[in-house]
């Protein structure tokens, strides 16, 4: 996601690289280059005229302190100004009452159905809610299946009824169910629609008239690019929805929806999809998506995912062990295993300042733990617990049971007792302080 842009606006800023000052010729060299990227990522030629206008007024009319160069200075302009185009603040999901309604709405294929699966799994992690998820999708073959699957993978009920043709039958027997059962939130996934669909579109309308949805999420394909903002104007038309949700992130997407959506339909981005998985779903953070999309990273996406899938009486425990040294291959199994949960392995080191840029032409396998999980699942319980204990001829066997060779085996033990060292290291105050102060000289 947004790589392509990222690099164009590199190459935009270095105009002004080696410039002792902003001047009208500089800054219009520069804005020339800028319109070009984003229009180039697909973004609204409306919006990315207006952008670049905004950024060089806001730029002639600053004074470049001299321990700031014009490219940082205007680095900082673009930020902010990135920010503001994609919203400016984070806008959160309401709940106002009990059950909050949230209905979901799109086009045929967009992720609407795994979306709600995402949603609800997210507001029953993240936020303690306790969802019910409604099959309100009559038309396409398996929908409910899918959605049950997920709902089973999630551990959240869903309510369906495969003998109704009704769809708002079917919410407001979901909402009534809901209230039975003492859900407080209700997930309304709809079926697919073009808005060129009279029809379609009149059945929508009358199910946001029936059950008066607290929030409207409309589910946007971002690989669809610009196209996903002319739909989104011609839904919010006739829906009002209340927030937009950016879907398939992860894929080969140039990020124009992302950039001009809040502009032309004046919506908030609620959420961005980034995965397969169900806790690939992040909430939409304007400021950190601008820092990334310059190439400044998003370390408190970092941490919160980070926080989200790492228990802190499991960290405590970690930690007395890494103290004692009896770190072992359970824990750096289990250890794994978390940093899977965390996402894309691409997107978590993008999210590392200066590493984006580094890894813009690297290809990160997700799967590059397999053979790390199978080497270590090829070990017996007392060879996991008593890593000193692997000798040559366990190694041998490790790696004949784990379908590797003898140098990968030999090879993650060598990095399991450096990583040892350094847990060791940081555990211990003084020897923390020495290496801090060793740093400079490094």
């Amino acid at each position: 996601m947004f790589e392509n842009l990222s690099d164009k606006l590199d190459r935009a800023f270095k105009v002004l690289k080696g410039q002792g000052t902003i001047t009208e010729i500089n800054v219009a060299e520069t804005m020339k280059e800028i319109r070009k990227a984003l229009l180039d990522a697909d973004v609204n030629y409306k919006t990315a005229k207006a952008f670049t206008d905004d950024v060089r007024q806001k730029a002639l009319g600053q004074n470049v302190l001299t321990a700031v160069s014009p490219g940082q200075l205007l680095t900082k302009l673009m930020n902010d100004e990135l920010a503001e185009l994609m919203g400016g603040t984070t806008a959160e999901l309401t709940f106002p009452a009990t059950p909050t309604i949230i209905l979901i709405a799109g086009l045929n294929g967009a992720g609407k159905t795994t979306f709600t699966g995402k949603l609800a799994n997210y507001l029953k992690t993240q936020k303690n809610k306790k969802p019910l998820l409604v099959a309100d999708d009559i038309y396409r073959p398996a929908a409910i299946d899918q959605l049950e699957v997920l709902g089973q993978q999630i551990g959240i009920p869903v309510y369906a009824n495969r003998d109704s043709k009704d769809p708002v039958a079917i919410a407001r027997e979901g909402i009534a169910l809901a209230k039975q059962n003492g859900h407080n939130v209700v997930i309304i996934d709809t079926a697919g629609r073009l808005a060129i669909d009279e029809a379609m579109m009149v059945e929508i309308e009358q199910v946001k008239d029936a059950v008066k949805p607290h929030e409207i999420l409309f589910v946007v394909d971002s690989m669809t690019g610009q196209d996903a903002v002319n739909t989104a104007k011609v839904f919010n038309d006739r829906l009002d929805f209340t927030g937009v949700v950016l879907t398939k992130l992860d894929g080969d997407t140039r990020g124009g929806a992302a950039l001009s959506i809040k502009s032309v339909v004046n919506k908030p981005i609620k959420f961005i999809g980034t995965g397969e998985k169900m806790e690939a779903l992040d909430v939409f953070h304007p400021d950190r998506m601008a820092s990334r999309i310059l190439g400044m990273g998003d370390v408190v996406s970092l941490v919160e995912r980070a926080q989200q899938q790492f228990d802190e009486k499991e960290a405590a425990e970690l930690q007395k062990k890494i103290r004692k040294n009896k770190f072992d291959f359970n824990d750096f199994y289990s250890q794994i295993q978390q940093i899977k949960k965390m996402g894309n392995m691409k997107d978590l080191m993008g999210m590392i300042p200066g590493v984006g840029k580094m890894m813009k032409d690297v290809e990160v396998d997700d799967n590059a733990f397999k053979a790390i999980e199978a080497i270590i699942q090829s070990m017996t319980p007392f060879e996991k617990a008593n890593p000193e204990t692997i000798n040559q001829s366990r190694r041998t066997r490790i790696a004949s049971g784990s379908g590797t060779d003898l140098a990968e085996v030999n090879r993650l033990m060598k990095q399991f007792d450096d990583m040892k060292k350094v847990m060791k290291q940081m555990s211990n105050p003084a020897a923390m302080a020495s290496m801090m102060r060793r740093m400079p000289k490094m």
